[in-house]
Protein backbone atom coordinates (compact mmCIF):
# COMPACT_ATOMS: atom_id res chain seq x y z
CA UNK A 1 0.00 0.00 0.00
CA UNK A 2 0.93 3.25 -0.94
CA UNK A 3 2.96 5.01 2.69
CA UNK A 4 4.61 8.30 2.58
CA UNK A 5 8.18 8.06 4.29
CA UNK A 6 6.92 8.49 7.85
CA UNK A 7 4.28 5.47 7.57
CA UNK A 8 1.74 7.87 7.20
CA UNK A 9 -0.89 7.08 4.59
CA UNK A 10 -0.19 9.01 1.25
CA UNK A 11 -2.78 11.55 0.57
CA UNK A 12 -2.07 12.41 -3.45
CA UNK A 13 -4.99 10.76 -4.10
CA UNK A 14 -7.08 13.27 -2.33
CA UNK A 15 -5.99 15.68 -4.78
CA UNK A 16 -6.88 16.21 -8.32
CA UNK A 17 -4.48 15.27 -10.66
CA UNK A 18 -4.23 18.38 -12.89
CA UNK A 19 -1.80 16.84 -15.30
CA UNK A 20 -3.41 14.20 -16.27
CA UNK A 21 -6.97 15.46 -16.14
CA UNK A 22 -7.37 19.04 -18.27
CA UNK A 23 -10.76 18.85 -17.44
CA UNK A 24 -14.04 17.25 -16.38
CA UNK A 25 -15.84 15.33 -19.51
CA UNK A 26 -19.08 15.84 -21.22
CA UNK A 27 -20.67 13.02 -18.62
CA UNK A 28 -19.27 14.20 -15.59
CA UNK A 29 -20.80 17.71 -16.41
CA UNK A 30 -24.15 16.07 -17.02
CA UNK A 31 -23.64 13.98 -13.73
CA UNK A 32 -23.22 17.10 -12.07
CA UNK A 33 -26.14 19.02 -13.27
CA UNK A 34 -28.13 15.86 -12.34
CA UNK A 35 -26.82 15.86 -8.77
CA UNK A 36 -28.47 19.24 -8.14
CA UNK A 37 -30.95 19.05 -5.71
CA UNK A 38 -33.49 22.41 -5.27
CA UNK A 39 -35.86 23.03 -2.45
CA UNK A 40 -39.33 25.46 -2.74
CA UNK A 41 -39.72 27.96 -0.01
CA UNK A 42 -43.69 29.01 -1.01
CA UNK A 43 -42.96 29.79 -4.47
CA UNK A 44 -39.16 30.32 -4.86
CA UNK A 45 -36.95 27.41 -5.87
CA UNK A 46 -33.40 27.68 -4.87
CA UNK A 47 -30.52 25.43 -5.40
CA UNK A 48 -29.31 23.56 -3.28
CA UNK A 49 -25.30 24.83 -4.21
CA UNK A 50 -27.29 28.43 -4.16
CA UNK A 51 -24.75 30.96 -2.55
CA UNK A 52 -27.85 32.67 -0.49
CA UNK A 53 -29.36 29.29 0.56
CA UNK A 54 -28.69 29.91 4.14
CA UNK A 55 -30.37 33.38 3.83
CA UNK A 56 -33.54 31.24 2.82
CA UNK A 57 -33.04 29.04 5.69
CA UNK A 58 -32.64 31.65 8.27
CA UNK A 59 -35.36 33.26 6.66
CA UNK A 60 -37.75 29.81 6.87
CA UNK A 61 -36.51 29.03 10.24
CA UNK A 62 -37.42 32.00 11.53
CA UNK A 63 -40.97 31.79 10.23
CA UNK A 64 -41.04 28.21 11.29
CA UNK A 65 -42.21 27.22 7.32
CA UNK A 66 -41.20 24.41 6.00
CA UNK A 67 -39.42 24.27 2.97
CA UNK A 68 -40.21 21.27 -0.16
CA UNK A 69 -38.08 18.64 -1.90
CA UNK A 70 -38.11 19.45 -5.62
CA UNK A 71 -36.89 16.29 -6.37
CA UNK A 72 -39.69 15.19 -7.81
CA UNK A 73 -40.69 18.67 -9.63
CA UNK A 74 -43.34 19.17 -11.14
CA UNK A 75 -45.05 16.94 -8.41
CA UNK A 76 -45.67 18.27 -5.54
CA UNK A 77 -43.08 19.37 -3.21
CA UNK A 78 -42.01 16.63 0.01
CA UNK A 79 -42.15 18.38 3.26
CA UNK A 80 -38.75 18.84 5.05
CA UNK A 81 -37.21 20.13 8.43
CA UNK A 82 -34.70 22.85 9.14
CA UNK A 83 -32.09 22.39 11.89
CA UNK A 84 -29.27 24.88 13.27
CA UNK A 85 -25.58 23.61 13.93
CA UNK A 86 -22.61 25.42 13.92
CA UNK A 87 -23.86 29.10 12.82
CA UNK A 88 -25.14 27.19 9.57
CA UNK A 89 -28.87 25.37 8.62
CA UNK A 90 -29.09 22.41 7.75
CA UNK A 91 -32.00 21.04 5.95
CA UNK A 92 -33.70 17.35 6.55
CA UNK A 93 -35.70 15.23 5.86
CA UNK A 94 -38.89 14.35 7.91
CA UNK A 95 -39.26 11.02 9.75
CA UNK A 96 -41.01 8.55 6.98
CA UNK A 97 -40.95 10.57 4.28
CA UNK A 98 -37.13 8.04 3.03
CA UNK A 99 -39.34 6.64 0.66
CA UNK A 100 -40.77 9.57 -1.01
CA UNK A 101 -37.86 10.80 -2.41
CA UNK A 102 -37.08 10.36 -5.78
CA UNK A 103 -34.09 7.91 -6.44
CA UNK A 104 -30.90 9.80 -6.17
CA UNK A 105 -32.14 12.59 -4.15
CA UNK A 106 -30.17 12.71 -0.95
CA UNK A 107 -33.23 12.13 1.35
CA UNK A 108 -34.18 8.67 -0.50
CA UNK A 109 -33.11 5.71 1.18
CA UNK A 110 -32.60 1.84 0.40
CA UNK A 111 -35.32 -0.79 1.11
CA UNK A 112 -34.95 -2.51 4.00
CA UNK A 113 -33.56 -5.16 2.25
CA UNK A 114 -30.57 -3.51 0.43
CA UNK A 115 -29.10 -2.57 4.07
CA UNK A 116 -28.66 -3.11 7.67
CA UNK A 117 -30.33 -0.10 7.95
CA UNK A 118 -34.21 -1.03 8.05
CA UNK A 119 -33.09 -3.51 11.12
CA UNK A 120 -32.09 -0.82 13.58
CA UNK A 121 -34.64 2.05 12.36
CA UNK A 122 -37.52 2.72 14.93
CA UNK A 123 -35.54 0.58 17.44
CA UNK A 124 -32.03 1.76 17.73
CA UNK A 125 -32.71 4.70 16.11
CA UNK A 126 -36.05 6.70 17.24
CA UNK A 127 -36.02 9.38 14.54
CA UNK A 128 -37.47 12.87 16.06
CA UNK A 129 -37.22 14.86 13.74
CA UNK A 130 -38.19 19.06 14.35
CA UNK A 131 -40.05 17.95 17.34
CA UNK A 132 -36.88 16.53 19.18
CA UNK A 133 -33.80 14.70 18.78
CA UNK A 134 -33.19 11.41 17.24
CA UNK A 135 -32.42 9.04 20.28
CA UNK A 136 -29.71 6.52 19.39
CA UNK A 137 -29.60 2.86 21.63
CA UNK A 138 -26.49 1.69 22.02
CA UNK A 139 -25.75 -2.17 23.15
CA UNK A 140 -22.07 -1.03 24.52
CA UNK A 141 -20.94 1.32 27.64
CA UNK A 142 -19.85 5.27 27.92
CA UNK A 143 -18.65 4.38 31.70
CA UNK A 144 -15.96 2.69 33.51
CA UNK A 145 -15.90 1.65 36.87
CA UNK A 146 -13.10 2.64 39.04
CA UNK A 147 -12.79 -1.02 39.71
CA UNK A 148 -12.42 -2.34 36.28
CA UNK A 149 -9.26 -1.97 34.53
CA UNK A 150 -12.02 -1.85 31.68
CA UNK A 151 -15.19 -2.61 30.29
CA UNK A 152 -14.95 -6.15 27.80
CA UNK A 153 -12.96 -5.57 24.90
CA UNK A 154 -15.17 -5.98 21.90
CA UNK A 155 -12.94 -8.01 20.08
CA UNK A 156 -14.97 -11.05 19.30
CA UNK A 157 -17.75 -11.19 16.63
CA UNK A 158 -20.33 -12.09 19.33
CA UNK A 159 -19.65 -8.63 20.63
CA UNK A 160 -19.13 -6.05 17.69
CA UNK A 161 -21.88 -7.77 15.16
CA UNK A 162 -25.44 -8.90 15.79
CA UNK A 163 -28.51 -8.95 14.19
CA UNK A 164 -30.54 -7.25 17.27
CA UNK A 165 -31.60 -4.04 15.97
CA UNK A 166 -32.74 -2.88 19.63
CA UNK A 167 -29.44 -1.50 20.29
CA UNK A 168 -26.54 0.02 17.50
CA UNK A 169 -23.14 -2.09 17.81
CA UNK A 170 -19.92 0.41 17.40
CA UNK A 171 -20.12 -0.79 13.83
CA UNK A 172 -23.48 -0.35 13.36
CA UNK A 173 -23.03 3.15 15.22
CA UNK A 174 -20.20 4.19 12.42
CA UNK A 175 -22.03 2.53 9.58
CA UNK A 176 -25.37 4.97 11.31
CA UNK A 177 -23.16 8.33 10.83
CA UNK A 178 -21.43 7.07 7.46
CA UNK A 179 -24.82 7.08 6.02
CA UNK A 180 -26.34 10.05 7.93
CA UNK A 181 -22.89 12.24 6.36
CA UNK A 182 -23.57 11.29 2.93
CA UNK A 183 -20.13 9.64 2.90
CA UNK A 184 -21.66 5.78 1.28
CA UNK A 185 -22.79 7.90 -2.01
CA UNK A 186 -20.82 8.79 -4.74
CA UNK A 187 -21.62 10.91 -8.19
CA UNK A 188 -18.87 12.26 -10.25
CA UNK A 189 -19.26 15.59 -8.96
CA UNK A 190 -17.89 14.15 -5.60
CA UNK A 191 -13.76 13.56 -7.53
CA UNK A 192 -10.91 14.95 -6.03
CA UNK A 193 -13.19 16.79 -3.51
CA UNK A 194 -13.11 14.16 -0.26
CA UNK A 195 -10.62 15.32 2.03
CA UNK A 196 -10.48 14.56 5.83
CA UNK A 197 -12.11 17.92 6.49
CA UNK A 198 -14.70 17.06 4.10
CA UNK A 199 -15.27 13.48 5.79
CA UNK A 200 -15.33 15.47 9.64
CA UNK A 201 -17.53 18.16 8.42
CA UNK A 202 -19.78 15.52 7.00
CA UNK A 203 -19.32 13.38 10.46
CA UNK A 204 -20.33 16.43 12.61
CA UNK A 205 -23.23 17.51 10.97
CA UNK A 206 -24.02 14.14 11.39
CA UNK A 207 -23.74 13.94 14.74
CA UNK A 208 -25.96 16.84 15.36
CA UNK A 209 -29.25 16.57 16.89
CA UNK A 210 -28.79 12.81 17.89
CA UNK A 211 -28.57 11.55 21.63
CA UNK A 212 -27.32 8.45 23.50
CA UNK A 213 -27.62 7.38 26.61
CA UNK A 214 -29.67 10.73 27.70
CA UNK A 215 -26.70 12.99 26.08
CA UNK A 216 -25.89 14.89 22.94
CA UNK A 217 -24.19 12.33 20.73
CA UNK A 218 -21.55 15.13 19.68
CA UNK A 219 -20.75 16.09 23.20
CA UNK A 220 -19.76 11.96 23.43
CA UNK A 221 -17.85 11.51 20.03
CA UNK A 222 -14.69 12.87 18.50
CA UNK A 223 -13.15 13.19 15.60
CA UNK A 224 -10.01 15.18 14.95
CA UNK A 225 -9.81 17.94 13.21
CA UNK A 226 -7.11 18.29 10.14
CA UNK A 227 -3.61 18.40 11.55
CA UNK A 228 -1.06 20.95 10.40
CA UNK A 229 2.50 21.68 12.46
CA UNK A 230 1.50 25.42 12.52
CA UNK A 231 -2.12 24.73 14.07
CA UNK A 232 -0.35 22.02 16.61
CA UNK A 233 -1.12 23.91 20.28
CA UNK A 234 -4.71 25.66 19.06
CA UNK A 235 -5.63 22.50 18.30
CA UNK A 236 -4.02 20.33 21.16
CA UNK A 237 -5.63 23.36 23.57
CA UNK A 238 -9.44 22.23 21.72
CA UNK A 239 -8.86 18.06 21.75
CA UNK A 240 -8.17 19.25 26.01
CA UNK A 241 -11.20 21.17 26.48
CA UNK A 242 -12.97 18.75 24.13
CA UNK A 243 -11.91 15.72 26.97
CA UNK A 244 -11.90 17.38 29.89
CA UNK A 245 -15.09 15.83 31.09
CA UNK A 246 -13.51 12.52 30.70
CA UNK A 247 -10.86 14.09 33.76
CA UNK A 248 -13.39 14.39 36.76
CA UNK A 249 -12.70 12.21 39.28
CA UNK A 250 -15.42 9.81 40.70
CA UNK A 251 -15.89 6.03 41.30
CA UNK A 252 -17.91 6.17 37.60
CA UNK A 253 -16.00 8.01 35.11
CA UNK A 254 -17.20 8.63 31.60
CA UNK A 255 -15.47 7.25 28.24
CA UNK A 256 -15.86 8.84 25.03
CA UNK A 257 -16.15 7.55 21.29
CA UNK A 258 -13.24 8.24 18.55
CA UNK A 259 -13.45 7.72 15.12
CA UNK A 260 -10.82 8.30 12.74
CA UNK A 261 -8.51 7.05 9.97
CA UNK A 262 -5.64 4.62 11.30
CA UNK A 263 -1.84 6.15 10.54
CA UNK A 264 -0.69 3.05 12.43
CA UNK A 265 -0.28 0.24 15.17
CA UNK A 266 3.15 0.11 16.65
CA UNK A 267 4.53 -1.91 20.16
CA UNK A 268 4.38 0.20 23.07
CA UNK A 269 6.04 -0.89 26.40
CA UNK A 270 3.72 -2.95 27.86
CA UNK A 271 1.44 -3.27 24.86
CA UNK A 272 0.29 -1.94 21.65
CA UNK A 273 -0.96 1.93 21.02
CA UNK A 274 -2.60 2.62 17.97
CA UNK A 275 -1.77 5.95 15.76
CA UNK A 276 -4.66 8.30 14.05
CA UNK A 277 -4.05 10.10 11.34
CA UNK A 278 -4.75 14.16 12.46
CA UNK A 279 -3.62 12.57 16.04
CA UNK A 280 -0.15 12.20 15.98
CA UNK A 281 1.14 12.84 19.48
CA UNK A 282 -2.20 11.68 20.78
CA UNK A 283 -2.10 7.67 20.50
CA UNK A 284 -4.20 5.18 22.14
CA UNK A 285 -3.10 2.68 23.86
CA UNK A 286 -4.01 -0.71 23.88
CA UNK A 287 -3.74 -3.71 26.32
CA UNK A 288 -2.35 -7.24 24.36
CA UNK A 289 -5.87 -9.07 25.02
CA UNK A 290 -8.18 -5.96 23.01
CA UNK A 291 -5.60 -6.02 20.31
CA UNK A 292 -5.50 -9.99 19.97
CA UNK A 293 -9.13 -9.79 19.49
CA UNK A 294 -9.17 -7.09 17.39
CA UNK A 295 -6.25 -8.46 15.08
CA UNK A 296 -8.93 -11.32 15.10
CA UNK A 297 -11.77 -10.23 14.22
CA UNK A 298 -11.20 -7.46 11.89
CA UNK A 299 -8.04 -9.90 9.78
CA UNK A 300 -10.15 -9.04 6.93
CA UNK A 301 -10.50 -5.17 6.74
CA UNK A 302 -6.42 -5.14 8.23
CA UNK A 303 -5.89 -7.28 5.44
CA UNK A 304 -7.26 -5.53 2.74
CA UNK A 305 -5.75 -2.30 4.68
CA UNK A 306 -2.32 -3.47 3.99
CA UNK A 307 -3.19 -5.07 0.35
CA UNK A 308 -4.78 -2.52 -1.29
CA UNK A 309 -2.87 0.41 -2.50
CA UNK A 310 -5.40 3.00 -2.19
CA UNK A 311 -7.64 1.91 1.19
CA UNK A 312 -7.69 3.47 4.39
CA UNK A 313 -8.90 1.56 7.76
CA UNK A 314 -11.42 3.53 9.68
CA UNK A 315 -11.70 2.65 13.17
CA UNK A 316 -14.62 3.42 16.16
CA UNK A 317 -13.92 2.62 19.78
CA UNK A 318 -14.57 3.69 23.11
CA UNK A 319 -12.24 5.17 25.48
CA UNK A 320 -11.08 6.54 29.10
CA UNK A 321 -8.28 8.84 30.19
CA UNK A 322 -6.36 8.03 33.03
CA UNK A 323 -4.78 10.19 35.96
CA UNK A 324 -1.94 11.21 33.30
CA UNK A 325 -4.16 11.80 30.74
CA UNK A 326 -3.46 9.11 28.47
CA UNK A 327 -6.02 7.99 26.50
CA UNK A 328 -6.73 4.31 26.79
CA UNK A 329 -9.19 2.27 24.76
CA UNK A 330 -11.92 0.06 26.01
CA UNK A 331 -13.73 -1.03 22.96
CA UNK A 332 -12.77 -1.11 18.97
CA UNK A 333 -14.37 -1.90 16.19
CA UNK A 334 -13.49 -1.01 11.93
CA UNK A 335 -13.86 -0.93 8.66
CA UNK A 336 -11.91 -0.40 4.87
CA UNK A 337 -12.95 1.91 2.76
CA UNK A 338 -11.62 3.25 -0.56
CA UNK A 339 -9.57 6.76 -1.24
CA UNK A 340 -12.59 8.37 -1.61
CA UNK A 341 -13.97 7.14 1.68
CA UNK A 342 -16.60 4.16 0.22
CA UNK A 343 -16.97 1.19 2.45
CA UNK A 344 -16.21 -2.35 1.24
CA UNK A 345 -16.16 -5.55 2.34
CA UNK A 346 -13.54 -7.54 0.04
CA UNK A 347 -11.99 -7.29 -3.11
CA UNK A 348 -14.74 -7.70 -4.97
CA UNK A 349 -16.48 -5.25 -3.75
CA UNK A 350 -13.48 -2.73 -4.34
CA UNK A 351 -13.72 -3.85 -7.99
CA UNK A 352 -17.40 -3.01 -8.43
CA UNK A 353 -16.38 0.48 -6.74
CA UNK A 354 -13.66 1.08 -8.76
CA UNK A 355 -15.32 0.03 -12.21
CA UNK A 356 -18.88 2.43 -11.06
CA UNK A 357 -16.14 5.36 -9.87
CA UNK A 358 -14.05 4.81 -13.11
CA UNK A 359 -17.19 4.64 -15.33
CA UNK A 360 -18.23 7.96 -13.67
CA UNK A 361 -21.54 6.17 -12.35
CA UNK A 362 -23.70 7.63 -9.47
CA UNK A 363 -24.59 5.00 -6.96
CA UNK A 364 -25.20 4.09 -3.25
CA UNK A 365 -22.82 1.79 -0.75
CA UNK A 366 -24.90 -0.74 1.30
CA UNK A 367 -24.27 -0.66 4.95
CA UNK A 368 -24.39 -4.09 6.82
CA UNK A 369 -24.73 -1.88 10.44
CA UNK A 370 -25.56 -4.23 12.78
CA UNK A 371 -25.85 -7.69 10.17
CA UNK A 372 -23.62 -10.29 10.45
CA UNK A 373 -20.54 -10.64 8.16
CA UNK A 374 -22.68 -14.12 6.02
CA UNK A 375 -25.78 -12.53 5.49
CA UNK A 376 -26.77 -12.03 2.16
CA UNK A 377 -26.71 -7.74 1.17
CA UNK A 378 -26.64 -5.57 -2.23
CA UNK A 379 -22.86 -4.43 -2.97
CA UNK A 380 -24.09 -1.24 -4.29
CA UNK A 381 -28.03 0.28 -5.67
CA UNK A 382 -27.06 2.20 -8.65
CA UNK A 383 -29.11 5.80 -8.72
CA UNK A 384 -28.56 6.72 -12.35
CA UNK A 385 -30.63 4.18 -14.14
CA UNK A 386 -33.99 4.51 -15.02
CA UNK A 387 -35.48 2.29 -11.98
CA UNK A 388 -32.81 1.35 -9.35
CA UNK A 389 -30.83 -1.50 -10.08
CA UNK A 390 -28.67 -3.61 -6.68
CA UNK A 391 -25.86 -4.85 -7.91
CA UNK A 392 -24.56 -8.42 -6.34
CA UNK A 393 -21.43 -10.68 -5.72
CA UNK A 394 -21.97 -14.10 -5.49
CA UNK A 395 -18.64 -14.89 -3.81
CA UNK A 396 -16.30 -17.81 -5.12
CA UNK A 397 -16.55 -21.00 -2.58
CA UNK A 398 -19.42 -19.65 -0.52
CA UNK A 399 -21.51 -22.16 1.16
CA UNK A 400 -24.64 -23.44 -0.30
CA UNK A 401 -26.90 -22.14 2.02
CA UNK A 402 -25.01 -18.77 1.75
CA UNK A 403 -25.77 -19.03 -2.27
CA UNK A 404 -29.56 -19.53 -1.53
CA UNK A 405 -30.06 -16.89 0.40
CA UNK A 406 -28.75 -14.40 -2.16
CA UNK A 407 -30.90 -16.03 -4.64
CA UNK A 408 -33.51 -15.40 -2.25
CA UNK A 409 -32.86 -11.68 -1.66
CA UNK A 410 -32.68 -11.46 -5.37
CA UNK A 411 -35.71 -12.59 -5.78
CA UNK A 412 -37.78 -11.42 -3.05
CA UNK A 413 -36.54 -7.37 -3.36
CA UNK A 414 -38.63 -4.89 -4.47
CA UNK A 415 -35.89 -3.83 -6.84
CA UNK A 416 -34.20 -4.95 -10.07
CA UNK A 417 -30.90 -6.68 -9.54
CA UNK A 418 -27.75 -7.59 -11.14
CA UNK A 419 -25.28 -10.48 -10.19
CA UNK A 420 -21.85 -10.99 -11.06
CA UNK A 421 -20.75 -15.00 -10.17
CA UNK A 422 -17.17 -13.40 -8.92
CA UNK A 423 -15.28 -17.06 -10.63
CA UNK A 424 -16.39 -15.36 -14.13
CA UNK A 425 -15.59 -11.80 -15.52
CA UNK A 426 -17.34 -9.16 -14.58
CA UNK A 427 -20.79 -8.71 -16.72
CA UNK A 428 -21.36 -5.18 -18.56
CA UNK A 429 -22.95 -2.64 -15.75
CA UNK A 430 -26.59 -1.76 -16.47
CA UNK A 431 -26.42 1.07 -18.62
CA UNK A 432 -27.23 4.77 -16.94
CA UNK A 433 -30.58 6.90 -17.85
CA UNK A 434 -28.21 9.19 -19.79
CA UNK A 435 -25.97 7.22 -21.64
CA UNK A 436 -22.65 8.33 -22.02
CA UNK A 437 -22.03 10.53 -24.78
CA UNK A 438 -19.78 9.70 -27.81
CA UNK A 439 -16.30 11.95 -27.30
CA UNK A 440 -16.06 14.33 -30.36
CA UNK A 441 -12.77 15.06 -32.03
CA UNK A 442 -12.05 18.82 -31.79
CA UNK A 443 -9.89 20.79 -34.11
CA UNK A 444 -6.31 21.34 -33.17
CA UNK A 445 -5.97 24.43 -31.55
CA UNK A 446 -4.88 27.40 -33.57
CA UNK A 447 -1.13 29.05 -33.25
CA UNK A 448 -1.99 32.92 -31.94
CA UNK A 449 -0.36 35.86 -34.20
CA UNK A 450 2.97 36.12 -33.52
CA UNK A 451 3.51 32.84 -30.86
CA UNK A 452 6.77 30.79 -31.80
CA UNK A 453 7.16 28.01 -33.98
Amino acid sequence: MRRAADGSHDDSAERVDTDRRSGPSTFAILNRMLDMHAYRFDTTVVQADAEDLQSHLAKAYRGKIRPLCNCRDPEPGIPMYIAQFDGRFLIKRMPGTAGQHKLGCDSHELPPELSGRGAVVGQAVQDGGDEGPTTLRLDFSMSKSSGRTAPEASGKESDTVRTDGTKLTLRGLLHYLWEEAGLNRWSPAMAGRRSWYVVRRALSEALHGKTAKKAPLAQQVFVAEPWSKERDAELTARRIAAMAELMKPGKTRAMMIVIGEVKDIVPSRFGMKLILKHLPSFPFMMDTDLHRRFEKRFANAIGLWDSVDDARLVVIGTFFLGPTGIASLATLSAMVVTGNWIPFEDAYDKMIVDALSADERRFIKSLRYNLADDQALASCVLTDTVEPIALYVATPGAAPSARAALEGLIADSEIDGWLWEAGEPMPILPSPKYPRPARLALPAPTKAAGADE
